[in-house]
Order: C-alpha cells, then structure tokens, then sequence
C-alpha cells in the first residue's frame, strides 16, 4: 500500500515553496486565478512558467 494517498498523477509536485506577498500582488493573483478557475499554486505555476519565456 501506498504511504500517500490521493488522487495520481503523471507530475507529481515534491518542492513546496513558501512565498509571502503583499495585499496588492495577493489580490491580483487571486483576481486571475478566479477568473481562470484555477488554485493559487497553478497561477504560480504559470506565473513561473512566463519567466523562461522572457
């Protein structure tokens, strides 16, 4: 039997990040992760991903 239990995944996410924001950026990030219905760590995520773009 598993140790974990859950839903699985083929991208198992095993780094946690803490992060503290401010309230203006908290509320932009939630602004766009409720208008995408997504959670906050998938807007990170995103976020993130926007980063190598550049």
């Amino acid at each position: 039997m598993s140790p974990r239990t859950g839903r699985p995944t083929d991208n198992p996410k095993q780094t946690q990040v803490a992060v503290r924001f401010d309230s203006e950026t908290l509320k932009i990030l939630d602004d766009y992760c409720n208008s995408k219905n997504i959670t906050r760590a998938e807007g990170v995520r995103q976020a993130v991903k926007l980063l190598k773009e550049q």
